[in-house]
């Protein structure tokens, strides 16, 4: 068992979560303006990403350099960590390879404060990579509860890099919103993110 095995229908049993769906689960987060450097590169690299059109270009074309934004021009340091063994439970299936996270941080080395756990669909099916998500933000926030990091909400997206799906983790509610963000308004994608970031140790 681990995060890739899990559907979105079995880590809502086996873990006992309620979902809430909602269109637009973030609409107070504001856009982050990004840099004519990142524009610039998307513009090159998306019709190159989606000509090619496998996981890894996709990874390397789209995904990667958006995050790389996200760290370079955030006020706070945040670290990032691409195709990591995060291996939090394995007794509850809590293992295995995370496609991204972002941890609040500035230790590269270590991940030591998982916020966002980022899942490149397969197939370019975001649906189901709903589940793997789902477990790997319960994995980080059990991660956090060991380490006594005060964080309270994990976030999460599904994304094939053109398209992203985002989600919340709060308790035992995963909210997950039924729309879907488009790389045409990377400024919105990018707000979500720093939103999470933010959000993520505000008050109970």
């Amino acid at each position: 068992m681990a995060y890739s095995d899990f559907t979105l229908a079995k880590v809502i049993k086996v873990f006992g979560l309620t979902i809430s769906e909602k269109v637009d689960i973030f609409p107070e987060a504001p856009e982050f303006k990004s840099s004519h450097f990142l524009q610039e590169t998307l513009d090159y690299n998306l019709p190159l990403a989606l000509a090619i059109n496998t996981e890894k270009s996709r990874s390397e074309m789209i995904i990667a350099p958006i995050l790389i934004e996200l760290k370079r021009h955030l006020p706070q340091p945040i670290s990032l960590f691409s195709g990591v063994d995060f291996t939090v439970d394995a007794t509850q299936g809590l293992n295995g390879t995370c496609d991204f996270l972002i941890s609040r941080s500035p230790e590269q080395l270590l991940i030591k404060a998982p916020v966002i756990t980022i899942v490149e669909a397969k197939k370019e099916d975001i649906n189901a990579g709903l589940g793997q998500c789902v477990a790997e933000m319960l994995a980080a926030r059990l991660f956090n509860e060991r380490e006594e990091n005060q964080i309270n909400k994990i976030y999460g997206a599904v994304t094939t890099g053109d398209r992203w799906k985002f989600l919340k983790l709060e308790g035992q509610v995963i909210a997950i919103d039924l729309g879907e963000h488009f790389l045409n308004n990377v400024n919105k994608i990018l707000g979500i993110l720093a939103y999470g970031i933010n959000e993520s140790m505000t008050s109970h």
